[in-house]
């Protein structure tokens, strides 16, 4: 005599569709002309700020000239660091990021066409600085920029990095009545450095 559960089970079992095979490795072509002229104007479109720069030395000045005097800044990249004045070494609590106002951090690779950029646990140290930071710098390379997401991942290493994400312009949310509100769940301004 069998129980119902067992009918059902085998009933199950006799019919296994077959296996299909997975199928091609599908990517997009992307037609810019030029990834970085795109990149650019895909980040102001969403309210970033971009500036070509040739060194680190420039994104230092330029840093100084956008943020002059400010406060509770934390650097990660370590030929900026003298920038800094929180030293993330010393915090182990996210909680105590909350006062944090400006926030260098390096990037992995850029997106073209969303504006993208691709940041691990590694270059932000806390999962939250770049969220709970007021204002928000990232520096990426030139040649780091792909046209799109599917070549973006091909790159990610997860399983060498770890936690990353990807953050594209400042934080902005709107509600029904289409009243944007920008900075409201992370940084009030994004401005990328891209290193050329």
């Amino acid at each position: 005599m069998s129980t119902s559960r067992e009918s059902i089970l085998s009933a199950i079992r006799k019919n296994k569709p077959d296996l299909l095979p997975l199928p091609d490795k599908f990517t997009f072509e992307s037609n810019y002309p030029d990834v970085l002229e795109q990149y650019q104007q895909t980040l102001q479109m969403i309210g970033g700020t971009v500036e070509v720069v040739p060194d680190l030395p420039t994104v230092s000045q330029r840093i100084g000239e956008l943020f002059p005097n400010f406060k509770e800044v934390t650097v990660t990249i370590p030929d900026l660091r003298y920038l800094a004045d929180v030293d993330l070494e010393n915090i182990t609590d996210p909680h105590e990021l909350e006062d944090i106002n400006l926030a260098i951090i390096p990037g992995r690779y850029g997106v073209a066409e969303n504006g993208a950029i691709w940041v691990t646990e590694q270059e932000m140290k806390q999962r939250a600085l770049p969220f709970i930071t007021q204002h928000l710098v990232l520096v990426i390379r030139a040649e780091t920029i792909v046209p799109n997401m599917h070549e973006a991942y091909e790159r990610i290493q997860v399983d060498e990095t770890g936690f990353g994400t990807f953050i594209a312009g400042p934080s902005k949310t709107a509600d029904i009545e289409q009243s944007l509100v920008v900075g409201a769940h992370g940084a009030r301004s994004l401005v990328v450095f891209i290193i050329k």
